[in-house]
């Protein structure tokens, strides 16, 4: 290599030294590994949620594979707690300016209907029944856009605030600090620690889609899976009574 083409050489530029290599973009970072919870810390974190206001945000975060985009964008209209689904159609974002607007998912393929998980269905419910106590407690102060999870004045949760609380509940809870993106991944890890097949976790988890009846005799054994591993074994009785036991994670119908 020359002397003019070395990477700590200097180059005169309006008679002043000039390093050419200081504006030289270093090569690809690594990608960041994800750091999802293991069987004892996911039990660890959901008995730390419990009581919060956000408690059924934090178990969709866990068990339904949604970004906290699609979270936090999420509107009680995308909701069918009867059929116990959910349409996930709109993530929450930043403006240019600073301010927050919820937009359609920047993909169709991230267009999805969701089947949710039993417990999953009671905890939304049981938060539909608090929004209701928070919106009458701020009168005319409630911002009325539909969004599951708000603010107690009704409006849409910064990101921001959001990491804070998990990070506050990881310290609560006395575990590692992890990424809020990383309890996407934990459901994946927890059913790969019980031995489920890498291959029915990435249908199950929406990677590739399936029909919800023909999936059932695996959703059921997974759902014993997951709930032996999270160590919180709930009745098998299902809303309409058939038997089946609850999902154990969200899966993707269509």
């Amino acid at each position: 290599m020359s002397r003019r083409s070395a990477p700590g050489s200097t180059h005169r530029f309006r008679g002043r030294p000039r390093n050419v290599a200081r504006n030289v973009r270093a090569g690809t970072p690594r990608p960041r590994r994800f750091e999802p919870l293991t069987a004892d810390e996911a039990r660890q974190f959901l008995a730390a949620t419990r009581g919060h206001r956000l408690h059924a945000l934090f178990e969709l975060a866990l068990h339904a594979d949604l970004r906290k985009g699609e979270l936090l964008g999420l509107r009680w209209e995308a909701l069918d707690l009867d059929a116990g689904t959910a349409a996930i159609r709109r993530t929450l974002q930043r403006t240019s300016t600073g301010g927050l607007t919820t937009l359609h998912t920047k993909t169709r393929a991230s267009e999805r209907l969701i089947a949710l998980p039993i417990r999953c269905v009671q905890s939304l419910k049981l938060h539909h029944e608090q929004q209701q106590r928070e919106r009458e407690a701020s009168g005319i102060m409630w911002q009325p856009d539909g969004h599951v999870f708000t603010t107690l004045q009704g409006r849409p949760i910064d990101p921001t605030n959001l990491t804070r609380a998990f990070t506050t509940l990881l310290r609560k809870a006395d575990l590692r600090r992890i990424r809020f993106h990383d309890l996407r991944h934990s459901t994946a890890a927890l059913l790969l620690e019980q031995g489920v097949e890498l291959v029915v976790i990435k249908e199950l988890l929406g990677h590739a889609h399936v029909r919800l009846r023909l999936q059932r005799d695996v959703i059921n054994t997974l759902s014993t899976t997951l709930s032996t591993a999270l160590g919180n074994p709930e009745s098998t009785e299902t809303a309409n009574g058939d038997g089946d036991e609850p999902l154990p994670c969200a899966v993707s119908v269509h």
